[in-house]
Protein backbone atom coordinates (compact mmCIF):
# COMPACT_ATOMS: atom_id res chain seq x y z
CA UNK A 1 0.00 0.00 0.00
CA UNK A 2 1.18 3.49 -0.78
CA UNK A 3 2.16 6.35 1.49
CA UNK A 4 3.29 4.32 4.46
CA UNK A 5 4.26 6.35 7.50
CA UNK A 6 6.60 4.85 10.07
CA UNK A 7 6.27 5.41 13.79
CA UNK A 8 10.01 5.07 14.19
CA UNK A 9 10.16 5.54 17.94
CA UNK A 10 7.84 2.66 18.74
CA UNK A 11 9.07 -0.90 18.90
CA UNK A 12 7.06 -3.82 20.17
CA UNK A 13 8.39 -5.86 23.08
CA UNK A 14 5.91 -8.73 23.30
CA UNK A 15 3.21 -7.61 25.75
CA UNK A 16 5.52 -6.30 28.47
CA UNK A 17 3.44 -3.15 28.85
CA UNK A 18 0.68 -5.19 30.51
CA UNK A 19 2.35 -4.41 33.84
CA UNK A 20 2.48 -0.66 33.25
CA UNK A 21 0.54 1.57 35.58
CA UNK A 22 -0.08 5.26 36.16
CA UNK A 23 -2.27 8.25 35.34
CA UNK A 24 -1.87 9.80 31.90
CA UNK A 25 -3.63 12.32 29.72
CA UNK A 26 -4.69 11.81 26.13
CA UNK A 27 -6.36 14.05 23.59
CA UNK A 28 -7.90 12.90 20.34
CA UNK A 29 -8.40 15.03 17.26
CA UNK A 30 -9.67 12.46 14.81
CA UNK A 31 -12.71 13.94 13.12
CA UNK A 32 -15.48 16.33 13.96
CA UNK A 33 -15.02 15.99 17.75
CA UNK A 34 -12.15 16.70 20.14
CA UNK A 35 -11.80 14.41 23.13
CA UNK A 36 -9.81 14.94 26.32
CA UNK A 37 -9.31 12.03 28.72
CA UNK A 38 -7.33 10.89 31.70
CA UNK A 39 -6.55 7.20 31.90
CA UNK A 40 -5.56 5.27 34.99
CA UNK A 41 -3.73 2.13 33.89
CA UNK A 42 -4.07 -0.60 36.51
CA UNK A 43 -1.37 -2.88 35.07
CA UNK A 44 -3.62 -5.94 34.69
CA UNK A 45 -5.19 -5.30 31.24
CA UNK A 46 -7.78 -3.03 32.88
CA UNK A 47 -8.05 0.74 33.10
CA UNK A 48 -10.30 3.54 34.32
CA UNK A 49 -11.13 6.41 32.01
CA UNK A 50 -12.54 9.90 32.55
CA UNK A 51 -13.31 11.95 29.47
CA UNK A 52 -15.00 14.93 27.93
CA UNK A 53 -15.89 15.53 24.30
CA UNK A 54 -16.69 18.68 22.38
CA UNK A 55 -17.62 19.28 18.75
CA UNK A 56 -15.11 21.21 16.66
CA UNK A 57 -16.80 24.40 15.46
CA UNK A 58 -17.16 24.31 11.68
CA UNK A 59 -15.36 27.62 11.26
CA UNK A 60 -12.27 26.24 13.04
CA UNK A 61 -12.06 23.28 10.65
CA UNK A 62 -11.28 25.76 7.89
CA UNK A 63 -9.66 28.53 9.95
CA UNK A 64 -7.14 30.89 8.43
CA UNK A 65 -4.44 30.11 11.00
CA UNK A 66 -3.35 27.02 12.89
CA UNK A 67 -3.26 29.06 16.09
CA UNK A 68 -7.06 29.43 16.04
CA UNK A 69 -7.63 25.68 16.11
CA UNK A 70 -4.85 24.73 18.52
CA UNK A 71 -5.75 27.52 20.96
CA UNK A 72 -9.26 26.07 21.09
CA UNK A 73 -7.82 22.60 21.78
CA UNK A 74 -5.60 23.86 24.61
CA UNK A 75 -8.56 25.62 26.23
CA UNK A 76 -10.48 22.32 26.25
CA UNK A 77 -7.54 20.68 28.06
CA UNK A 78 -7.60 23.51 30.60
CA UNK A 79 -11.33 23.02 31.21
CA UNK A 80 -10.84 19.29 31.66
CA UNK A 81 -8.05 19.72 34.20
CA UNK A 82 -10.05 22.25 36.21
CA UNK A 83 -13.06 19.91 36.24
CA UNK A 84 -11.43 16.52 36.87
CA UNK A 85 -7.93 17.21 38.27
CA UNK A 86 -8.32 20.57 39.94
CA UNK A 87 -6.09 19.72 42.93
CA UNK A 88 -3.11 19.05 40.68
CA UNK A 89 -3.99 22.04 38.51
CA UNK A 90 -4.18 24.47 41.44
CA UNK A 91 -1.05 23.04 43.12
CA UNK A 92 0.87 23.59 39.89
CA UNK A 93 -0.22 27.22 39.72
CA UNK A 94 0.64 27.86 43.37
CA UNK A 95 4.10 26.35 42.90
CA UNK A 96 4.58 28.37 39.72
CA UNK A 97 3.96 31.60 41.65
CA UNK A 98 6.64 30.65 44.20
CA UNK A 99 9.29 29.67 41.65
CA UNK A 100 12.20 31.90 40.73
CA UNK A 101 12.66 32.83 37.05
CA UNK A 102 15.58 30.41 36.77
CA UNK A 103 13.56 27.41 37.97
CA UNK A 104 11.54 25.13 35.71
CA UNK A 105 9.29 22.12 36.10
CA UNK A 106 10.62 18.60 35.65
CA UNK A 107 8.69 16.01 33.69
CA UNK A 108 7.67 14.34 36.95
CA UNK A 109 5.65 17.47 37.78
CA UNK A 110 3.74 17.41 34.50
CA UNK A 111 1.00 15.28 33.05
CA UNK A 112 2.44 13.23 30.18
CA UNK A 113 0.03 13.62 27.28
CA UNK A 114 -0.49 11.41 24.26
CA UNK A 115 -1.75 13.41 21.29
CA UNK A 116 -3.86 11.30 18.96
CA UNK A 117 -3.79 13.17 15.66
CA UNK A 118 -5.51 11.19 12.95
CA UNK A 119 -4.28 12.97 9.85
CA UNK A 120 -1.31 12.19 7.59
CA UNK A 121 1.92 13.41 9.16
CA UNK A 122 5.62 12.95 8.57
CA UNK A 123 6.66 11.70 11.98
CA UNK A 124 10.30 12.34 12.83
CA UNK A 125 10.22 11.60 16.55
CA UNK A 126 8.04 10.32 19.36
CA UNK A 127 6.55 13.80 19.81
CA UNK A 128 7.45 15.48 16.54
CA UNK A 129 5.54 15.32 13.29
CA UNK A 130 4.75 17.72 10.47
CA UNK A 131 1.31 17.77 8.88
CA UNK A 132 1.29 16.48 5.30
CA UNK A 133 -2.32 17.35 4.49
CA UNK A 134 -5.73 17.60 6.06
CA UNK A 135 -8.58 15.11 5.55
CA UNK A 136 -12.12 14.62 6.95
CA UNK A 137 -13.31 18.11 6.06
CA UNK A 138 -10.44 20.06 7.68
CA UNK A 139 -8.62 22.59 5.52
CA UNK A 140 -6.22 24.92 7.36
CA UNK A 141 -3.42 25.67 4.94
CA UNK A 142 -1.36 27.50 7.57
CA UNK A 143 -0.84 24.25 9.52
CA UNK A 144 0.51 22.17 6.61
CA UNK A 145 4.23 21.49 7.00
CA UNK A 146 4.27 22.48 10.69
CA UNK A 147 4.96 20.31 13.74
CA UNK A 148 1.52 19.66 15.23
CA UNK A 149 2.95 18.76 18.67
CA UNK A 150 4.79 22.06 18.78
CA UNK A 151 1.62 23.91 17.77
CA UNK A 152 -0.32 22.30 20.63
CA UNK A 153 2.49 22.65 23.20
CA UNK A 154 2.80 26.36 22.40
CA UNK A 155 -0.87 26.95 23.21
CA UNK A 156 -0.67 24.74 26.33
CA UNK A 157 2.31 26.75 27.57
CA UNK A 158 0.48 29.99 26.86
CA UNK A 159 -2.16 28.87 29.37
CA UNK A 160 0.53 27.70 31.86
CA UNK A 161 -0.88 24.17 32.01
CA UNK A 162 1.02 21.34 33.76
CA UNK A 163 1.10 19.26 30.60
CA UNK A 164 3.82 17.95 28.31
CA UNK A 165 2.97 16.62 24.85
CA UNK A 166 4.97 13.42 25.21
CA UNK A 167 3.85 11.44 22.19
CA UNK A 168 2.26 11.96 18.80
CA UNK A 169 -0.09 9.08 18.09
CA UNK A 170 -2.10 8.08 15.07
CA UNK A 171 -5.47 6.69 16.17
CA UNK A 172 -4.73 3.38 14.48
CA UNK A 173 -1.47 3.01 16.41
CA UNK A 174 -3.42 3.84 19.57
CA UNK A 175 -6.00 1.22 18.68
CA UNK A 176 -3.25 -1.34 18.11
CA UNK A 177 -1.66 -0.57 21.49
CA UNK A 178 -4.98 -0.52 23.35
CA UNK A 179 -6.05 -3.85 21.87
CA UNK A 180 -2.68 -5.35 22.76
CA UNK A 181 -3.16 -4.16 26.35
CA UNK A 182 -6.70 -5.56 26.69
CA UNK A 183 -6.62 -8.56 24.32
CA UNK A 184 -7.70 -11.83 25.96
CA UNK A 185 -5.51 -14.06 23.82
CA UNK A 186 -2.00 -15.46 24.02
CA UNK A 187 -0.84 -13.86 20.79
CA UNK A 188 0.01 -10.21 20.28
CA UNK A 189 -2.20 -7.97 18.20
CA UNK A 190 -1.20 -7.73 14.53
CA UNK A 191 -3.33 -4.83 13.33
CA UNK A 192 -5.18 -1.83 14.72
CA UNK A 193 -7.78 -0.46 12.29
CA UNK A 194 -10.29 2.37 12.28
CA UNK A 195 -13.59 2.10 10.45
CA UNK A 196 -15.49 5.21 11.50
CA UNK A 197 -15.54 8.81 10.27
CA UNK A 198 -12.34 7.88 8.44
CA UNK A 199 -10.41 4.66 7.90
CA UNK A 200 -6.79 3.65 8.38
CA UNK A 201 -4.68 0.83 9.76
CA UNK A 202 -1.40 0.32 11.61
CA UNK A 203 0.27 -3.05 11.99
CA UNK A 204 3.32 -4.79 13.41
CA UNK A 205 5.99 -5.44 10.78
CA UNK A 206 9.31 -7.23 10.95
CA UNK A 207 12.05 -4.62 11.11
CA UNK A 208 14.10 -6.28 8.37
CA UNK A 209 11.21 -5.66 5.96
CA UNK A 210 11.08 -1.92 6.68
CA UNK A 211 13.69 -1.18 4.04
CA UNK A 212 12.92 2.53 4.11
CA UNK A 213 14.83 2.87 7.39
CA UNK A 214 18.16 2.21 5.69
CA UNK A 215 17.57 5.08 3.24
CA UNK A 216 16.49 7.76 5.72
CA UNK A 217 18.91 10.60 6.21
CA UNK A 218 19.41 12.33 9.55
CA UNK A 219 18.52 10.74 12.86
CA UNK A 220 17.55 7.09 12.68
CA UNK A 221 18.04 6.31 16.35
CA UNK A 222 15.46 3.69 17.22
CA UNK A 223 15.25 0.47 19.21
CA UNK A 224 16.26 -2.50 17.06
CA UNK A 225 16.22 -5.06 19.87
CA UNK A 226 12.64 -6.27 19.38
CA UNK A 227 12.98 -6.83 15.64
CA UNK A 228 9.60 -5.24 14.97
CA UNK A 229 8.18 -1.82 14.14
CA UNK A 230 4.70 -0.34 13.87
CA UNK A 231 3.82 0.77 10.36
CA UNK A 232 1.03 3.30 9.85
CA UNK A 233 -0.26 2.48 6.37
CA UNK A 234 -2.44 5.55 5.67
CA UNK A 235 -4.55 3.16 3.60
CA UNK A 236 -7.25 5.80 3.18
CA UNK A 237 -5.18 6.95 0.20
CA UNK A 238 -4.81 3.49 -1.31
CA UNK A 239 -5.24 3.53 -5.09
CA UNK A 240 -5.70 7.28 -5.51
CA UNK A 241 -4.95 6.66 -9.18
CA UNK A 242 -8.11 4.50 -9.33
CA UNK A 243 -6.53 1.42 -10.90
CA UNK A 244 -8.61 -1.17 -9.06
CA UNK A 245 -11.14 0.53 -6.77
CA UNK A 246 -14.82 0.36 -7.78
CA UNK A 247 -16.19 3.59 -9.19
CA UNK A 248 -19.65 5.00 -9.87
CA UNK A 249 -20.93 8.39 -11.09
CA UNK A 250 -21.84 9.13 -7.45
CA UNK A 251 -18.29 8.45 -6.25
CA UNK A 252 -16.92 10.66 -9.02
CA UNK A 253 -19.17 13.64 -8.26
CA UNK A 254 -18.61 13.29 -4.51
CA UNK A 255 -14.85 13.37 -5.01
CA UNK A 256 -14.86 16.31 -7.43
CA UNK A 257 -16.88 18.44 -4.99
CA UNK A 258 -14.91 17.43 -1.88
CA UNK A 259 -12.24 19.57 -0.19
CA UNK A 260 -9.53 17.14 -1.36
CA UNK A 261 -10.36 15.85 -4.85
CA UNK A 262 -8.23 12.96 -6.04
CA UNK A 263 -7.07 12.14 -2.49
CA UNK A 264 -8.27 9.52 0.05
CA UNK A 265 -10.08 7.57 -2.65
CA UNK A 266 -10.24 4.36 -0.60
CA UNK A 267 -11.56 6.26 2.40
CA UNK A 268 -14.27 7.91 0.28
CA UNK A 269 -15.69 4.45 -0.46
CA UNK A 270 -15.35 3.02 3.05
CA UNK A 271 -15.66 5.55 5.85
CA UNK A 272 -18.74 6.80 7.61
CA UNK A 273 -18.14 10.39 6.63
CA UNK A 274 -18.89 9.60 2.98
CA UNK A 275 -21.46 6.76 2.89
CA UNK A 276 -24.43 9.04 3.48
CA UNK A 277 -23.28 11.37 0.72
CA UNK A 278 -22.88 8.49 -1.74
CA UNK A 279 -26.47 7.47 -0.96
CA UNK A 280 -27.76 11.04 -1.28
CA UNK A 281 -26.23 11.45 -4.71
CA UNK A 282 -27.59 8.10 -5.90
CA UNK A 283 -31.10 8.92 -4.66
CA UNK A 284 -31.02 12.41 -6.14
CA UNK A 285 -29.92 11.06 -9.53
CA UNK A 286 -32.89 8.66 -9.53
CA UNK A 287 -35.34 11.38 -8.48
CA UNK A 288 -34.10 13.65 -11.28
CA UNK A 289 -34.60 10.95 -13.92
CA UNK A 290 -38.02 11.45 -15.52
CA UNK A 291 -38.38 7.77 -16.33
CA UNK A 292 -37.66 6.72 -12.75
CA UNK A 293 -40.68 6.51 -10.44
CA UNK A 294 -38.85 6.94 -7.12
CA UNK A 295 -40.85 9.24 -4.80
CA UNK A 296 -43.26 10.12 -7.64
CA UNK A 297 -46.66 8.73 -6.65
CA UNK A 298 -48.75 11.72 -7.67
CA UNK A 299 -52.06 9.89 -7.45
CA UNK A 300 -53.25 8.30 -4.23
CA UNK A 301 -54.57 5.30 -6.17
CA UNK A 302 -51.01 4.24 -7.04
CA UNK A 303 -49.69 4.63 -3.49
CA UNK A 304 -50.08 1.75 -1.03
CA UNK A 305 -50.84 4.16 1.84
CA UNK A 306 -53.40 6.02 -0.31
CA UNK A 307 -51.62 9.35 -0.37
CA UNK A 308 -49.31 11.26 -2.67
CA UNK A 309 -45.56 11.36 -2.25
CA UNK A 310 -43.95 14.77 -1.85
CA UNK A 311 -40.40 15.97 -1.31
CA UNK A 312 -40.01 19.15 0.75
CA UNK A 313 -38.37 22.06 -1.03
CA UNK A 314 -35.77 22.27 1.74
CA UNK A 315 -35.19 18.51 1.83
CA UNK A 316 -31.72 17.38 2.90
CA UNK A 317 -31.77 15.34 -0.29
CA UNK A 318 -30.82 18.56 -2.10
CA UNK A 319 -28.00 19.55 0.28
CA UNK A 320 -24.41 18.29 0.19
CA UNK A 321 -23.69 16.05 3.20
CA UNK A 322 -27.43 16.09 3.90
CA UNK A 323 -27.63 12.39 4.84
CA UNK A 324 -25.81 11.09 7.88
CA UNK A 325 -24.53 7.52 7.97
CA UNK A 326 -26.84 6.84 10.92
CA UNK A 327 -29.69 7.00 8.38
CA UNK A 328 -28.15 4.06 6.54
CA UNK A 329 -27.92 2.07 9.78
CA UNK A 330 -31.64 2.61 10.49
CA UNK A 331 -32.66 1.59 6.98
CA UNK A 332 -30.27 -1.36 6.76
CA UNK A 333 -31.73 -3.12 9.80
CA UNK A 334 -35.37 -2.33 9.05
CA UNK A 335 -37.47 -5.51 9.00
CA UNK A 336 -40.78 -3.84 9.84
CA UNK A 337 -43.94 -4.53 7.86
CA UNK A 338 -44.00 -2.45 4.69
CA UNK A 339 -40.65 -0.96 5.72
CA UNK A 340 -42.54 1.37 8.03
CA UNK A 341 -39.37 2.43 9.88
CA UNK A 342 -37.63 3.36 6.63
CA UNK A 343 -40.62 5.43 5.51
CA UNK A 344 -40.65 7.22 8.85
CA UNK A 345 -36.93 7.96 8.50
CA UNK A 346 -37.48 9.30 4.98
CA UNK A 347 -40.14 11.69 6.28
CA UNK A 348 -38.22 12.73 9.39
CA UNK A 349 -34.71 13.08 7.94
CA UNK A 350 -35.28 13.86 4.26
CA UNK A 351 -38.69 15.48 4.13
CA UNK A 352 -40.06 12.74 1.85
CA UNK A 353 -43.69 12.35 2.92
CA UNK A 354 -45.90 9.36 2.14
CA UNK A 355 -43.17 7.28 0.49
CA UNK A 356 -44.55 4.00 -0.80
CA UNK A 357 -43.38 0.54 0.19
CA UNK A 358 -41.71 0.28 -3.21
CA UNK A 359 -39.87 3.56 -2.56
CA UNK A 360 -38.66 2.28 0.81
CA UNK A 361 -37.58 -1.02 -0.72
CA UNK A 362 -35.56 0.80 -3.40
CA UNK A 363 -33.83 2.92 -0.73
CA UNK A 364 -33.09 -0.19 1.29
CA UNK A 365 -31.48 -1.91 -1.72
CA UNK A 366 -29.22 1.09 -2.31
CA UNK A 367 -28.29 1.28 1.37
CA UNK A 368 -27.41 -2.42 1.46
CA UNK A 369 -25.16 -2.07 -1.58
CA UNK A 370 -23.30 0.95 -0.18
CA UNK A 371 -22.84 -0.55 3.30
CA UNK A 372 -21.78 -3.96 2.00
CA UNK A 373 -19.28 -2.40 -0.41
CA UNK A 374 -17.73 -0.48 2.47
CA UNK A 375 -17.34 -3.61 4.59
CA UNK A 376 -15.95 -5.73 1.77
CA UNK A 377 -13.36 -3.10 0.89
CA UNK A 378 -12.46 -2.99 4.59
CA UNK A 379 -11.84 -6.74 4.39
CA UNK A 380 -9.45 -6.18 1.49
CA UNK A 381 -7.30 -3.89 3.63
CA UNK A 382 -7.30 -6.34 6.56
CA UNK A 383 -6.47 -9.27 4.30
CA UNK A 384 -3.62 -7.36 2.64
CA UNK A 385 -1.91 -6.91 6.01
CA UNK A 386 -2.49 -10.52 7.07
CA UNK A 387 -1.13 -11.94 3.84
CA UNK A 388 1.74 -9.47 3.42
CA UNK A 389 3.08 -10.23 6.90
CA UNK A 390 2.95 -13.97 6.29
CA UNK A 391 0.57 -14.66 9.14
CA UNK A 392 -1.36 -17.20 7.07
CA UNK A 393 1.82 -19.18 6.37
CA UNK A 394 1.63 -22.31 8.47
CA UNK A 395 3.28 -25.28 6.82
CA UNK A 396 3.12 -27.38 9.99
CA UNK A 397 -0.68 -27.42 9.85
CA UNK A 398 -1.06 -27.98 6.12
CA UNK A 399 -2.74 -25.52 3.81
CA UNK A 400 -5.27 -24.14 6.26
CA UNK A 401 -6.43 -21.58 3.71
CA UNK A 402 -7.99 -24.26 1.51
CA UNK A 403 -10.35 -25.78 3.99
CA UNK A 404 -8.90 -28.75 5.87
CA UNK A 405 -10.85 -29.54 9.04
CA UNK A 406 -9.04 -28.35 12.15
CA UNK A 407 -9.74 -26.50 15.35
CA UNK A 408 -8.20 -23.08 15.70
CA UNK A 409 -5.15 -23.24 17.96
CA UNK A 410 -5.19 -20.26 20.35
CA UNK A 411 -1.53 -19.67 19.54
CA UNK A 412 -2.39 -19.40 15.83
CA UNK A 413 -5.08 -16.76 16.30
CA UNK A 414 -4.52 -13.54 14.34
CA UNK A 415 -5.72 -10.75 16.60
CA UNK A 416 -7.15 -7.59 15.01
CA UNK A 417 -8.16 -4.55 17.07
CA UNK A 418 -10.80 -2.29 15.55
CA UNK A 419 -12.53 0.92 16.54
CA UNK A 420 -14.98 3.32 14.94
CA UNK A 421 -18.71 3.82 14.57
CA UNK A 422 -19.06 1.71 11.42
CA UNK A 423 -17.51 -1.47 12.75
CA UNK A 424 -19.15 -1.03 16.14
CA UNK A 425 -22.66 0.06 15.20
CA UNK A 426 -23.39 -0.52 11.50
CA UNK A 427 -25.61 -3.62 11.23
CA UNK A 428 -23.76 -6.69 9.95
CA UNK A 429 -20.52 -4.82 9.20
CA UNK A 430 -18.20 -7.40 10.77
CA UNK A 431 -20.06 -10.32 9.18
CA UNK A 432 -19.72 -8.69 5.75
CA UNK A 433 -15.99 -8.36 6.45
CA UNK A 434 -15.78 -12.03 7.38
CA UNK A 435 -17.79 -13.07 4.34
CA UNK A 436 -15.27 -11.29 2.13
CA UNK A 437 -12.28 -12.75 3.99
CA UNK A 438 -13.62 -16.24 3.27
CA UNK A 439 -13.62 -15.42 -0.43
CA UNK A 440 -10.04 -14.11 -0.57
CA UNK A 441 -7.43 -16.47 -1.96
CA UNK A 442 -4.86 -17.30 0.67
CA UNK A 443 -7.31 -16.94 3.56
CA UNK A 444 -10.46 -18.92 2.78
CA UNK A 445 -12.98 -20.35 5.24
CA UNK A 446 -10.47 -21.91 7.63
CA UNK A 447 -8.15 -18.92 7.53
CA UNK A 448 -11.03 -16.57 8.35
CA UNK A 449 -11.72 -18.60 11.51
CA UNK A 450 -8.22 -17.80 12.74
CA UNK A 451 -8.94 -14.08 12.57
CA UNK A 452 -10.21 -12.65 15.86
CA UNK A 453 -11.68 -9.17 15.51
CA UNK A 454 -12.13 -7.28 18.77
CA UNK A 455 -13.36 -3.79 19.54
CA UNK A 456 -10.56 -1.71 21.06
CA UNK A 457 -12.89 0.62 22.91
CA UNK A 458 -11.31 3.98 23.70
CA UNK A 459 -8.31 2.99 21.60
CA UNK A 460 -7.34 6.53 20.81
CA UNK A 461 -7.34 7.37 24.51
CA UNK A 462 -5.91 4.26 26.16
CA UNK A 463 -3.45 3.67 23.31
CA UNK A 464 -2.24 7.25 23.46
CA UNK A 465 -1.77 6.91 27.23
CA UNK A 466 0.29 3.74 26.74
CA UNK A 467 2.50 5.45 24.20
CA UNK A 468 2.90 8.50 26.45
CA UNK A 469 4.04 6.05 29.12
CA UNK A 470 6.56 4.53 26.70
CA UNK A 471 7.82 7.97 25.76
CA UNK A 472 8.27 8.98 29.37
CA UNK A 473 10.05 5.76 30.34
CA UNK A 474 12.45 5.79 27.39
CA UNK A 475 13.61 9.28 28.31
CA UNK A 476 14.66 8.15 31.79
CA UNK A 477 18.27 7.01 32.30
CA UNK A 478 18.66 3.25 32.41
CA UNK A 479 15.18 2.56 31.04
Amino acid sequence: MEQRKYDRSLSINSRAYLVWQGLYLAVDLGGTNFRVCSIQLHGDTTFSLTQSKVAIPKELMTAKTAQELFSFLAKQIEKFLKTHHNDHFEAHHERRKAMSPSESFGDEDLFQLGFTFSFPVHQIGINKGTLIRWTKGFDIEDAVGKDVCELLQKEIDALHLPVKVAALVNDTVGTLMARSYTSPGKTGTLLGAIFGTGTNGAYVERLDRVTKMATLSGSTDYDKSTGHMIVNTEWGSFDNQMSVLPNTPYDISLDSESVNPGIQMFEKRVSGMFLGEVLRRALLALVQKKECQLFKDENSSSNDIHSTTTIADDSMLYKQWGIDTSFLSVVHQDTSSGYRITRQALARDLGVDAASTEDAEAVKILVAAIGKRSARLSAVAIAAVILSTGNMDDSSEGNIAKGEEMEVDEEKVIDIGVDGSLVEYYPGFEEYIREALREIEGIGEKGEKRVRIGIAKDGSGVGAALIALVAGSTEKPGS
